[in-house]
């Protein structure tokens, strides 16, 4: 990168990005590639071609940065943020610290090196991934958050036998400000 700001970049004026990507092609293949490279004494272009036969094709596996644990802390809401987006975790986890890592299409998250969760990875930002089983009433919860859509999480279940909560006015609680 240094060989390229400090011997391509300088006095130049790109018009867009197309143009940048023309100028720095035409330069590569006339000035980069045919000098003569001052640590190993040889033509980049020559030495290319030289090692081309040993390069492997790595397009059908993940990228190392994909392939690296990483660890995260699961929130009180049992949610674990990666690359900005949120994914469930069984709730007897929150506060604990837990490994995510990317395989193809699917984020596999760990708890002691056991796998606790999986989720497809989700395309875009500030998304929501709530499995249900990950905690009482998890779905009802996080459908409150400013990353959740609604309309995707499955509607909270009541049990057998569970007391209603009585609803009232607001108003009753001004009243009884007003009386202290």
């Amino acid at each position: 990168m240094k060989y390229v700001k400090r011997n391509f970049l300088p006095g130049r004026v790109f018009r867009d990005l197309a143009d940048f990507n023309e100028q720095l092609a035409a330069w590569q293949a006339e000035v980069a590639d045919v000098r003569m490279h001052g640590t190993v004494h040889e033509r980049p272009i020559e030495r290319f071609a030289r090692e081309a036969a040993a390069l492997v094709h790595t397009f059908d596996q993940p990228s190392f940065y994909q392939a690296i644990p990483r660890e995260r802390v699961v929130a009180e809401d049992w949610l674990v943020a990666i690359e900005a987006n949120r994914y469930s975790v069984p709730w007897r986890l929150i506060g604990k610290t837990v490994q995510v890592v990317r395989i193809g299409a699917l984020w596999h998250i760990l708890y002691q090196g056991r796998l606790v969760a999986e989720h497809p990875v989700l395309s875009g930002r500030h998304q929501l991934n709530v499995l249900p089983e990950h905690g009482p009433g998890a779905a009802a919860r996080n459908a409150r958050t400013r990353f959740s859509d609604p309309l995707n999480v499955p509607a909270p279940t009541i049990p057998a036998g569970a007391h209603s909560v009585e609803v009232r006015d607001l108003a009753v609680y001004e009243q009884m400000l007003e009386a202290v």
